[in-house]
């Protein structure tokens, strides 16, 4: 999938409280099986009972934090569903203390998970299931898409054939704590594509990995052809060691900051938002001017791509300043020239979706 849109949300948010009584804007509540489920320490705790959504047939996204006891639930309990009419992919017990299964048309287990919260210092486990409009589905482990060995961290497989649709999660035995429960129906997203929280969407998402994506689908010839997509990247990490990995020419965008300089409508339903985004290009040569010159050329296509393609609709959405700052060569040694610009961008934000 790519970026979720702002049409496109956590459709039902479940933070403990009762999933048949969702409180919120935009925030649609299940429906129940069974009676076996109460509040308990800010959890919704359920021994016998199954919840659901039919939405529109699609892709879909769950995210749930969930804990419970040795010994519950047993094994092969459905715990998690995503089924679109055509294919269907669950999350089920394995009576075990350490793991889950990805259940499709095969069979996949979790690395280890403290769902039982045995360690010393327990931290509940955040699991999301995505299932998409071909049957290809993927289990996402503590929001992590790569590990530290850059290796991917979820795990995949495809869904079984089935004729019913629905989002389903809960449990028939034993006791399972529901910390959270949330629903996407509008696609199939994974952590960098819908995010939890709806600040971190806003930015992280739509606006940093937006542009990001947004340079890299670009057919202006420099960023066509002469910077890698594996060189277009969000720049979690500036050190010199991190930088000296990716290969040159390269552009890291970074969000300085933002802020809302004034809520301008009653209760704050939407609100003006200002995104600082900065754009660093670098070049390396030992001819300092052809690097110069490479360096300003992609960062001159990236600002012309965000300018026409970004920013652009006058009432919700505009760049209203930039600024850049040219490199320079001071020392005899140096060959890395790097080009930096900040663009502002102002947006119109719906805060109704928490």
């Amino acid at each position: 999938m790519a970026i979720a849109t702002k049409t496109q949300y956590w459709s039902s948010r479940m933070k403990g409280g009762d999933p048949t009584s969702l409180s919120g804007t935009f925030n649609e509540s299940f429906s129940v099986t069974g009676s076996g489920a109460s509040a308990s320490g800010g959890n919704w705790a359920v021994t016998d009972a199954r919840y659901s959504i039919t939405p529109d047939v699609g892709a879909y996204t769950m995210v749930a934090c969930f804990t419970y006891p040795p010994g519950d639930p047993n094994s092969g309990e459905v715990l998690m569903a995503l089924d679109n009419g055509t294919h269907r992919v669950e999350v089920q017990a394995t009576g075990n203390i350490q793991t889950l299964n990805l259940v499709g048309t095969t069979t996949v287990a979790t690395p280890y998970l403290d769902i039982q919260q045995l360690g010393d210092r327990p931290i509940p486990p955040i699991l999301r299931l995505t299932l998409d409009t071909d049957g290809s589905a993927r289990l996402y482990m503590h929001e992590i898409i790569h590990d530290d060995d850059g290796e991917v961290h979820y795990k995949s497989v495809t869904g079984k054939a089935s004729t019913n649709r629905e989002i389903a999660w809960g449990n028939n035995s034993g006791t399972v704590n529901w910390s959270s429960v949330y629903v996407s129906k509008f696609g199939a997203f994974g952590p960098d594509e819908l995010i939890l929280s709806d600040l971190a969407q806003d930015t992280l998402a739509r606006m940093g990995l937006g542009v990001v994506e947004q340079l890299r689908n670009s057919t202006r010839p420099y960023l066509k052809t002469q910077v890698p997509d594996s060189s277009i990247v969000y720049g979690y990490d500036l050190s010199s060691d991190m930088t000296n990995r990716i290969s040159v020419p390269s552009i890291h965008v970074l969000i300085r900051n933002l802020d809302s300089p004034t809520f301008e409508s009653l209760g704050g339903a939407k609100i003006t938002h200002n995104y600082q985004v900065e754009i660093f290009v670098t070049t390396r040569g030992t001819n300092y001017e052809n690097a110069y010159r490479s360096g300003l050329n992609i960062l001159g296509e990236a600002f012309d791509e965000l300018y026409t393609q970004t920013g652009v609709q006058g009432t919700t959405d505009s760049i209203v300043s930039y600024a850049a700052e040219l490199d320079t060569k001071v020392d005899d040694d140096e060959t890395v020239c790097v080009h930096t610009m900040s663009m502002t961008y102002m947006r119109r934000i719906d805060m109704r979706h928490r």
